[in-house]
């Protein structure tokens, strides 16, 4: 065999071996893609929900999945049906007919005491503000009648009962008493969440964060601190409750508030909440039998609004409350005061904020004198001057 044969015999053994080659690579190629694009794993659409509560380092539930907080809740939160007398603005009669009906309010309140006699409730008070009849629905929708306590007007509290012998034993059974919280240890930006009966329909729950600490919000000439939230609330709510990451009761939402708004612009996200610390004692004293009746309890019968540090030193007026306004019919005209006047301290206490004049006449009579000290603009400045005021009566300040 000559070297040419010898040659022609290597090219095509070569041949051979390298077709096999390229056909082990091709077989290689095309199992790759059959597994990529035709054994891949089946859809479905079944979707696995993953719990997304987390846990802190120190123990504490951060609000993201609430349903373990909300069922806990719920069974301390009540709906209030109230019902109030309203006449037609034609009078009581109009052509023969008699035209006095009932006007229907939805609310809520919050479980927050019981007796052997009865089961003590805390809502708003403008939820049960001229209510003729409470009705109060539990989580297991067993409805009964409810009867006012007491109240606090001016911090837009009260507190109603039920007989224990008007539930049945499924009701007592799966009602439960609220845990208050502190809400004087709250942070901007903490997770909050609110169930009350919005807009009568039933208990719902909304979430959010605490937007604003110290809020002074003015309605109805009384100006409070309130916690401002991003949580929806809605007509309905009021008396409800402000919940945080433990299921403690931290504030009374106020649906009143929330669409309070003198530009008449809509708002969205602006919700106002009663901190729950700032009435704490309030609420005790109610409990206790403590408090004055509306009749009984002394008024300034002013209005106005606080200026604060900030406002003192860009308007360079004095802080504490500007009289806006003065009721012809209170004592406060003739003792003095004018509209102008920024009352500094009531009773020998600084003025810091509305809260604190209203904590000092919560439990003052009609008729007791008070002592104020307020700074009245003469020339270029201010001068003090201290005053003394007799409280006026409930009639005479809102004639």
């Amino acid at each position: 065999m000559d070297i040419n044969e010898k040659q022609n015999i290597l090219i095509k053994r070569l041949s051979v071996l390298l077709g096999v080659v390229f056909v082990i690579i091709i077989g290689i190629v095309i199992w790759l893609c059959y597994d990529k694009f035709y054994n891949k794993p089946k859809s479905t659409n079944k979707i696995e929900i993953q719990k997304t509560t987390t846990v802190s380092s120190d123990g504490e539930t951060k609000i993201i999945d609430v349903s373990d907080v909300v069922s806990n809740a719920m069974p301390c939160i009540v709906a209030i049906t109230s019902k109030t007398k309203v006449t037609s603005p034609y009078g009581p009669y109009y052509f023969g007919y008699n035209k006095e009906q009932y006007s229907t309010g939805a609310g809520s309140g919050i479980i927050i005491n019981k007796t052997d006699k009865e089961l003590m409730i805390l809502t708003n008070y403008h939820v049960i503000e001229d209510a003729e009849k409470l009705t109060v629905q539990f989580i297991n929708n067993k409805s009964v009648d409810a009867s006012v306590i007491g109240s606090y007007e001016t911090r837009d509290i009260a507190v109603i009962s039920v007989k224990l012998s008007d539930l049945d034993g499924d009701t007592i059974k799966k009602i439960r008493i609220a845990t208050l919280g502190d809400s004087t240890k709250l942070k901007v930006g903490e997770g909050i969440i609110a169930i009350g009966n919005a807009l009568g329909y039933g208990q719902s729950v909304t979430t959010g964060v605490i937007s604003a600490l110290n809020r002074e919000v003015t309605i109805d000439k009384t100006t409070n601190n309130m916690i401002q939230i991003d949580a929806a609330i809605n007509g309905g709510n009021s008396g409800g409750a402000l919940l945080n990451s433990k299921g403690e009761v931290i504030g009374i939402n106020s649906a009143k508030y929330s669409n309070n708004s003198s530009s008449g612009s809509s708002i969205e996200g602006m919700g106002f909440a009663i901190p729950i610390s700032d009435v704490e004692e309030l609420i005790n004293k109610i409990l206790n039998g403590e408090t004055l009746s509306e009749k009984e309890r002394g008024y300034l019968g002013i209005s106005g609004y606080m200026i604060t540090k900030e406002y003192s030193n860009y308007y360079g007026i004095p802080m504490g409350i500007y009289i806006r306004e003065i009721s012809s019919n209170s004592n406060a005209e003739s003792a003095g005061l004018k509209v102008g006047d920024i009352i500094t301290s009531v009773e020998g206490t600084k003025v810091t904020s509305f809260s604190v004049l209203s904590e000092e006449l919560i439990d003052k009579k009609a008729g007791e004198k008070i002592s104020l000290v307020v700074k009245s603009k003469e020339n270029n400045g201010y001068k003090d001057k201290e005053i003394k005021v007799v409280l006026s009566n409930y009639d005479d300040v809102n004639k």
